[in-house]
């Protein structure tokens, strides 16, 4: 580890004395303990809850010159405790969780290649995930235009290999092979602010030749959508529609189905006062009934999202899991208090299958999955260091137990607390 961050220090630190503009070392040291008892999914009767400590910690090197920047971000991501406290080697050792380089070829136009977290609009479609203690980052290379004072045009290419190889293998890693997407945004001086997305998505599965081989194909689906956001003093709005159509690979990856798919989300907050914020919200995405024997797949999947944002902290939908189940209905009450260094947020989440369940169970069970609260307290210690806390407790009904297992009996929460360090090792500007 201390070679690679030495090595490339000193690489970065001999480019910004030829020619730097500005040059920063920041890093993020983030420890967090988590109690899980329903986490993701209802308990058993059988279980006991978990509880562990993970820790993120990031140095990154970001150097911005006239017509260039060049950015690397390397982390070891660990729980306390999974190797021997002699140990000489670490389980999972330092990654690179962004490595790129953006050239500008005029004030409108650049390229940026690489490793790189992709953000955008509310991260329902593209994000970071940056709960989770790696995170998200893609190989892929975007190409931004300026369309006048507030418009901004993006298309973003991938293309995935397990690694170099002399003639074309299968792609095992479990993942996108490939997609390419196109995005752009622009505000009005009205307060609004429109956005419009499109993804072509291509997914690796086997094609199925006789009982004894398969062929490796690459199916394509098709996300299309807009938003629309207005704010102005104290009220904030959004709406967002997207639609999905094409192909997917089935649950197992050995052949191909339609998929026809739509999402639709409306949010409204007010600043009631200058610390209290109150908000309400629908978030509705297609799913598949149960029993239905189509040959169409008509859930609604948000790909690469920051999926814990949305749909309650406990990451019962969408967070790897959910994507070909029976949709979701999401009613919820954000409300949000913030004074000097302290904030609250408190937000129930009144979930329902947005398809048919009626065939899960003969007792034919409701719509309704459950009620979720989430309780968030945030202080801030010092302006680069924050302490936050939450709980989360899950109150499940009979469908959600038949479509998740565990029990609704059970005392289904979720207890965390984490600090994060954020200092600035060193920032130079070199033409001041």
């Amino acid at each position: 580890m201390k070679k690679i961050i030495f090595s490339t220090m000193m690489a970065v630190w001999c480019t910004t004395a030829l020619s730097a503009q500005q040059f920063k070392i920041s890093g993020e040291l983030r420890p967090r303990y988590e109690y899980r008892h329903g986490f993701k999914t209802l308990t058993p009767p059988d279980k006991e809850a978990a509880s562990f400590v993970s820790q993120r910690a990031r140095i990154s090197f970001d150097y911005a010159a006239e017509k260039y920047k060049v950015f690397f971000s390397l982390q070891n991501v660990r729980v306390w405790g999974d190797v021997l406290t002699l140990s000489n080697d670490d389980k999972w050792g330092v990654t690179f969780h962004e490595a790129w380089g953006e050239y500008y070829f005029s004030p409108k136009f650049s390229i940026k290649v690489g490793r790189q977290e992709i953000n955008i609009d509310d991260q329902r479609m593209f994000g970071a995930v940056n709960w989770v203690q790696q995170a998200r980052s893609h190989d892929a290379l975007i190409a931004k235009f300026q369309t006048g004072e507030k418009g901004e045009l993006h298309f973003g290419f991938a293309f995935n290999a397990n690694g170099e190889s002399l003639f074309e293998e299968d792609y095992t890693i479990n993942q996108y092979k490939s997609f390419q997407y196109g995005w752009y945004h622009t505000d009005f001086n009205s307060g609004l602010g429109l956005s419009v997305f499109f993804l072509n998505n291509g997914m690796p599965y086997q094609e199925i030749i006789d009982i004894d081989n398969t062929d490796q194909k690459v199916v394509y689906s098709q996300t299309l959508g807009g938003r629309l956001t207005y704010k102005n003093n104290r009220l904030s709005a959004d709406a967002a529609t997207y639609f999905q159509t094409g192909e997917t690979p089935t649950i197992l990856k050995i052949d191909k189905t339609d998929l026809s798919a739509y999402y639709f989300t409306l949010n409204a907050k007010y600043n009631i006062t200058d610390q209290f914020l109150l908000g309400a919200g629908v978030e509705i995405l297609s799913g598949n009934d149960t029993g239905s024997e189509s040959s169409t797949d008509n859930a609604f999947k948000p790909f690469y999202g920051t999926n814990h944002k949305f749909n309650g902290w406990m990451d019962y939908f969408y967070v790897g899991s959910f994507m070909k189940s029976v949709g979701l209905i999401d009613v919820n009450i954000p409300m949000i208090y913030k004074i000097n260094k302290f904030s609250a947020t408190l937000i129930p989440h009144f979930f329902s299958a947005q398809a048919d369940v009626s065939k899960l169970d003969p007792s034919e069970p409701d719509a309704y999955l459950g009620t979720e609260i989430d309780l968030a307290l945030g202080y801030k210690i010092h302006k680069n260091i924050s302490f936050n806390i939450g709980y989360s407790q899950m109150f499940a009904t009979e469908t959600m137990e038949l479509l998740k297992g565990g029990s609704k009996n059970e005392t289904n929460n979720w207890a965390w607390a984490m600090i994060t360090f954020k200092p600035t090792f060193f920032n130079k500007n070199f033409n001041k």
